[in-house]
């Protein structure tokens, strides 16, 4: 096993930067997934820790060693990528023997290796059988089991579900965690899902543009997402953001004016936007789990809202609604004893301990919620997340 640490990590094609000045640090037995959109830089980034790609600036260490220039075979790593890369035309005994022959190890250890691996995957009867007699799912457990083989310090995975339907990506995704559970080894996860993200990681990179923009566990991301992209790219559905203006009472006492309603802020809130002032615009962030239906209501749930119905989406335990609040759209989860159509109207409520405020113009995170999904014990060990950027500048 080994740490991982870049320091000040630059990649450029031409002038073009596509990974800006990456400074991370990965325990040593931690499992980090570097999450983001398509073109963020994730991969690139991995790729740069394999030695697949070259760094243009900075430097990539592995344990105490600086590999910045290493080729790949020397970095002691085990790769999983998008595609299997399997060889068609041998079966699933010589794929996973090939690495071990070609770096001359111990040729009577070999066998005793694939069968450790092939038994710990389940694919001990698959062994004479070739790629295409094979299921996407057999097929990916090989290319693991080609990585294991190797017994490396730091196990890289690219995207390695992608290729597999829903059923199969949640099994696999399983199996991936019990395995890094049960060997304890390094692992760097590349994932543009994040729901992958947030069930298999002990912490989260969150990667836009080339640029890391927070770093934190999955209830840190969550609770306290440090701008607005990482609030509305980390939590399934989407979080609802909305226009919201501060505004002042009678007694000096601030609320903030959103979708029609006015709702007081909570004594915490109050503190940290009371430099803002009266008139000042915000970015209000709510999540759809943090709306409930009317007759669902909790004490602590004082604001009440009603729109009309324009999409529902049944998933059997629970359904999502699209409602046209003031003009705008808010997705709300819906319990199963509540059957809505189109065009219904809903009476929906919410707390304002429910609320994330955000800088209208940059993004930046105006307050720090309670991480109330945490544990007493995750509470107490939580520091600020840690904030590499900004969604602007």
């Amino acid at each position: 096993m080994a740490s991982v640490r870049f320091e000040e990590v630059w990649k450029l094609y031409g002038d073009n930067p596509v990974v800006s000045g990456i400074d991370l640090e990965i325990k040593d037995g931690e499992f980090l997934v570097f999450v983001g959109p398509s073109g963020c830089g994730k991969t690139t980034t991995l790729r740069m820790l394999a030695g697949l790609e070259r760094v243009t600036y900075g430097s990539v260490f592995i344990g105490d060693a600086d590999v910045t220039t290493l080729s790949p075979g020397k970095r002691d790593i085990g790769m999983v990528f998008q595609s299997y890369a399997l060889y068609p035309n041998m079966t699933v005994a010589k794929n996973m023997s090939f690495g071990p022959k070609v770096r001359r190890e111990d040729k009577a250890d070999i066998p005793k290796r694939i069968k450790e691996v092939s038994e710990l995957l389940g694919i001990h009867e698959l062994l004479n059988r070739k790629p295409g007699e094979l299921s996407g799912g057999q097929r990916q457990r090989v290319a693991l089991g080609r990585a294991l083989i190797r017994q490396p310090q730091l196990f890289l995975f690219d995207e390695p579900l992608s290729n597999l339907d829903a059923a199969l990506r949640v099994q696999m995704r399983e199996e991936i965690i019990q395995l890094h559970e049960r060997l304890s080894v390094t692992a760097v996860y590349v994932t543009h899902d994040q729901v992958e993200a947030m069930t298999m990681g002990d912490r989260i990179a969150v990667m836009d543009h080339g640029r890391l923009l927070q770093v934190g566990t999955p209830g840190e991301l969550f609770e306290n997402p440090c701008n607005l992209f990482v609030a509305t790219f980390v939590g399934t559905p989407r979080m609802n953001t909305c226009d919201g203006a501060i505004i002042s009472g009678p007694s000096g006492e601030l609320a903030v004016n959103i979708l029609g309603v006015t709702v007081p802020l909570l004594p915490l809130h109050a503190q940290q936007l009371s430099s803002m002032g009266s008139g000042a615009k915000v970015t209000v962030g709510l999540r759809s789990t943090d709306i409930r239906w009317e007759k669902e209501a909790t004490p602590h749930s004082s604001v009440s809202l009603e729109g009309t119905v324009t999409l529902v989406e049944d998933l059997g335990s629970e359904s999502f609604a699209n409602v046209d609040i003031q003009d705008t759209s808010v997705k709300v989860r819906l319990p199963r004893t509540c059957t809505v159509t189109r065009d219904d109207r809903l009476k929906l409520v919410f707390g304002p301990e429910d609320l994330y405020f955000f800088d209208a113009v940059t993004g930046r995170s105006l307050i720090e919620r309670p991480l109330s999904n945490l544990s007493k014990s995750e509470r107490s060990a939580y520091r600020d997340p840690v904030v590499i950027s900004t969604v602007a500048e």
